[in-house]
């Protein structure tokens, strides 16, 4: 009787000690429940997101082709170094030279409910629809490297070169070289582009306005070296007189000097053609300093900080200083360009 006694209270301690256990191990899973749901947190449209993913600010980027120019290959770099998760960025990128599919890949965007969209438009027009659109879904819009024909209030900011003022250092410095006659193959990037208006517009004016500065040509090689070459090659072969060549970007002088070499005309300071390009890429530059070429217009690149500075601000809920932020540039002159300018400026 004594052995089924103490064999009773065995049990019921031991059916204690399991119930205790049960306990335990029930609380720990409903904490482990509690955590995983904390984990996957609420997003901005309600649905559930990985962890940490919340905090990222989700961008649409809409830029040119990287492959068009040196400068548009250190814009998107530039872009993508900026636009990370390590600096607080969820980034998606859409690339066109056309206008109608930039405006896809923005309808693409404003479906995926980003919260910045970031424009660099390939025309200025056409742009006014999408981007209400955008602003009725919230979506905050900044424009970085070209101007637009759209009412201001669609959009944040614009951070860009001062095209026009780019045309008319150019064209300004092209009159001081004092030609008494100038014949000018003109040779034009993609048509409707802040950066072909700006840089048309300025050489417009003046032929307008000179009797003796004439258009040989005028003709758009889309900012691509082989078309700008056959260009310049069918000027050439049709035997008409030219000293000047305007390029609105300097893969387009490339191109052209390519032509220039070819039929053996001489280019450069003191030479029989006057070469121009534009964008300051570094070898362009070196050609500058070594005085094949004559004149190299900046053209900066490097906007992504300041976006980056922008969205900061508005993310504080801060009011922006200014609606446009136009960058300072100059143009280089081969007779008096340094080795230091090439290194701080070229890109």
């Amino acid at each position: 009787m004594k052995y089924i006694k103490g064999w009773s209270l065995n049990f019921i301690n031991w059916e204690v000690q399991f119930m205790k256990r049960k306990v335990l191990a029930a609380i720990l899973a409903l904490t482990m429940v509690f955590s995983f749901a904390a984990c996957g947190s609420k997003s901005k449209d309600g649905g559930s997101s990985d962890s940490g993913s919340s905090d990222l600010i989700k961008v649409g980027i809409i830029n040119n082709d990287p492959n068009e120019s040196g400068y548009r290959t250190a814009n998107d770099k530039d872009m993508k170094a900026m636009f990370t998760e390590e600096n607080g960025y969820d980034a998606s990128f859409a690339y066109s030279l056309k206008n109608d599919e930039q405006i896809t890949a923005a309808q693409k965007f404003i479906q995926d409910g980003v919260d910045y969209l970031l424009l660099s438009a390939a025309d200025t027009a056409g742009w006014d629809t999408v981007l209400k659109d955008a602003q009725d879904a919230g979506i905050r819009v900044i424009l970085f490297d070209r101007t637009i024909d759209a009412d201001e209030s669609l959009y944040e900011a614009s951070i860009v070169s001062d095209m026009d003022k780019e045309g008319q250092t150019a064209v300004e410095w092209l009159e001081s070289q004092g030609l008494e006659e100038y014949n000018i193959i003109h040779i034009q990037g993609v048509m409707g582009s802040a950066a072909q208006q700006g840089r048309t517009g300025a050489l417009d004016e003046k032929v307008e306005a000179e009797s003796n500065w004439n258009l040989v040509t005028q003709q758009t090689a889309e900012w691509n070296a082989e078309k700008a070459q056959q260009i310049v090659q069918s000027v050439i072969d049709q035997g008409t007189k030219f000293n000047v060549i305007y390029a609105e970007n300097d893969d387009m002088a490339k191109g052209a000097v390519a032509a220039l070499d070819k039929a053996n005309i001489s280019h450069g300071v003191g030479k029989d053609v006057i070469v121009m390009g534009f964008d300051c890429n570094k070898w362009a530059l070196e050609e500058l300093l070594n005085q094949n070429w004559n004149y190299d217009g900046q053209c900066n690149p490097f906007q992504a900080s300041y976006i980056d500075e922008i969205i900061k601000k508005l993310e504080a809920g801060e009011k922006l200083d200014e609606k446009v932020v136009i960058m300072e540039e100059k143009g280089f002159d081969a007779t008096t360009i340094t080795q230091e300018d090439v290194d701080t400026y070229g890109i």
